[in-house]
């Protein structure tokens, strides 16, 4: 078995090396600390399964799962990060992701995703379960919107968490690949469904209802 465990953070992966290797004492591990470098792994070996982060330099979107997917269609990808699991879990699980599993997980929990995505089933949390029934309930739309950055798209999430850590459009724009008329255009989107109307009023509606984007 192969793990490729992609953190930009050493103790993380070191960590979660550790575990696994006491765990599973005969699997072998690489790591990587950027998405560029994931990227270019999985384009030369093959891997059981990637653990990934999503604020990775590099990557730091969704699209960075349909990357891992051209490169190695059959690997199994579990997020691994200290992003609110509410907001991003089912985007991340719709877009391909095999399991969803936030950093203050418990060992327990930990070994329980590796398990659940290795079998080839989708692994996610008690409360990630929940939202889901509950959208299923409200005949596939979105939940109802007590936290209001559920109204807005995968690429809006986006947009908007580079907005709050600083970035400015240009930067941006160049991030994501994209015009910067078209991140304009998200950026008036995201004031529009949050209603506000500057950037500090989008920090303080971010810090009230999801304090991991910043």
């Amino acid at each position: 078995m192969h793990i490729l465990i992609a953190d930009d953070h050493a103790i993380v992966r070191h960590g979660t090396m550790l575990f696994i290797n006491e765990w599973l004492p005969g699997a072998k591990i690489s790591e990587a600390d950027n998405f560029n470098k994931v990227a270019k792994m999985l384009g030369e070996q093959v891997f059981d399964l990637l653990i990934l982060d999503i604020n990775i330099p590099g990557g730091n979107n969704i699209q960075m799962v349909d990357v891992a997917r051209l490169k190695q269609p059959g690997i199994r990808i579990l997020i691994f990060t200290a992003y609110d699991e509410q907001l991003y879990a089912i985007r991340y699980l719709q877009a391909g992701a095999n399991g969803y599993l936030h950093k203050l997980a418990s060992e327990e929990q930990i070994r329980k995703a590796i398990e659940t995505v290795l079998h080839d089933e989708q692994y996610m949390s008690r409360e990630v379960k929940d939202l889901l029934l509950k959208m299923v309930m409200a005949s596939g739309k979105r939940p109802p919107p007590e936290n209001p950055l559920h109204t807005l798209s995968n690429r809006e999430i986006e947009v908007a968490r580079f907005l709050v850590q600083g970035m400015s459009l240009i930067e941006i724009s160049r991030a994501l690949h994209l015009q910067i008329s078209t991140v304009s255009t998200y950026k008036n989107r995201i004031f529009e469904k949050l209603e506000i109307g500057n950037l500090i009023e989008l920090v303080e509606k971010v810090r009230l209802y999801d304090n991991s984007i910043i």
